[in-house]
């Protein structure tokens, strides 16, 4: 089997819970689902949009205009408007022809947490149209605060919101990381690009594949999975699911060629205070590194490093800024040949597999596609899972309950 990069501070990070167990076995109730929400991150819809955007993607933290100005530049660059709210309506669209095709007959609703139409604009819509039990699905495939309970904590809060609590429902599909239709597109896309480097003339043992994914605090990678899960020092599930992921890549390549490129998982995108710790190494910090390494004479010399986002859903603007504009141009500045995989997007493997994660909550016999080392994802996450800061309230856990009533008494408490 190939070996990544010895570099990676996560290598062997434990299965901490049998596979086989509830944690990660966990079935919802059976429901009668009548409506998909379709819940993402948003993104601005033109210039005068990106300031409003970051605030509302930063709000709590009291985060200046003048820093949120540095990152606004990345959007100001592709003229103030985030591909992704295209790519999502493109992903609906998809998404909703599968569903026709296999005779679902269930409408798909449109949400973002941070910018138009935003969650409640698509739950009073739904319950508009007499829709009471919500599946949704999140443009995000692992478990982490910001990746998965946010978004159950989004839903929670907007049925308190729209004061539709009690009355409409809002589960949330498991996480998809291990399923197949999301790994396959991104392992198609690194075979190509590693069989365009060999046509150029880079053999395999000269070039680096640098699976990449949003970094987040150490302290959120840490708390991510639930309770019984962690391991301090560990990365918790969000770097687990990934190395499985990768793992699982790198076998099947490994299955094709007598010999396969090294591997590491690197981070990128980082934000906030820089006396926090976050997940490293950088992929920026990584590309340079690589292209010092021969010098000693234990490494083959690197030539070239094909990235993947494999911790992304589309190609949004963290990829084609953070990857196709600052990693491409240090590769350039280190003179290394430069490959960047597409995200899954709206290949039909993946669509499929967003139409199988609501098949399979219709259905309970309907086989469940999941591959990787990990096993499988409950569609009910566990007690204190992924938890963050403040208790909010929350959807789709088995201390759902217990997380409504605790968000109530302490607002109560603040306004008395």
């Amino acid at each position: 089997m190939t070996t990544p990069s010895q570099t990676d501070q996560h290598l062997t990070t434990p299965l901490t819970v049998d596979p086989r167990s509830a944690t990660h076995t966990r079935r919802a109730e059976p429901r009668d689902i009548d409506a998909i929400l379709f819940a993402s991150f948003g993104g601005p819809d033109g210039q005068d949009d990106v300031i409003p955007f970051l605030r509302n993607v930063t709000r709590g933290r009291g985060i200046p205009d003048e820093r949120l100005e540095e990152v606004a530049g990345h959007y100001r660059a592709l003229g103030g408007r985030s591909p992704i709210t295209a790519q999502n309506r493109q992903l609906i669209a998809a998404l909703e022809q599968e569903l026709s095709r296999r005779g679902i007959d269930l409408p798909v609703y449109f949400g973002n947490r941070n910018w138009e139409p935003y969650h409640a604009d698509a739950v009073r819509a739904l319950h508009a149209d007499g829709r009471r039990h919500a599946l949704a699905l999140v443009t995000s495939a692992y478990s982490s605060y910001s990746s998965c309970r946010q978004y159950r904590e989004d839903f929670g809060m907007v049925l308190q919101e729209t004061g539709l609590a009690g009355e409409v429902t809002i589960d949330k599909a498991r996480v998809y990381f291990n399923h197949p239709g999301f790994l396959e597109p991104v392992l198609d896309g690194l075979r190509n690009a590693l069989d365009d480097l060999a046509a150029q003339g880079h053999d395999a043992e000269n070039v680096r594949v640098l699976f990449s994914t949003h970094s987040v605090p150490l302290s959120m990678a840490e708390a991510s999975g639930p309770e019984e899960t962690r391991v301090e020092g560990s990365g918790g599930w969000y770097v687990e699911q990934h190395l499985a992921a990768c793992r699982w890549v790198m076998d099947q390549i490994d299955d094709d060629a007598p010999v396969a490129p090294q591997w590491e998982l690197v981070y990128q995108s980082r934000s906030g205070a820089p006396h926090i710790p976050w997940l490293e190494p950088d992929v920026n910090d990584v590309i340079t590194r690589l292209a010092q390494t021969g010098d000693s004479g234990t490494e083959s010399a690197v030539e070239a490093v094909v990235v993947v986002p494999i911790g992304f859903v589309t190609d949004h603007v963290e990829v084609v800024w953070d990857l196709d504009t600052e990693a491409k141009e240090t590769a350039a500045e280190h003179g290394l040949a430069f490959r960047r995989v597409a995200t899954s997007g709206t290949d039909p493997r993946f669509v499929s597999a967003l139409a199988d994660l609501v098949q399979e909550r219709l259905d309970p016999a309907f086989p469940r596609e999941e591959v990787t080392d990990f096993g499988s994802t409950p569609d009910v996450c566990g007690a204190n899972c992924c938890v963050g800061r403040l208790c909010r309230p929350t959807t789709s856990g088995v201390d759902s309950a217990e997380d409504v009533r605790r968000a109530g008494q302490q607002q109560a408490g603040a306004e008395r």
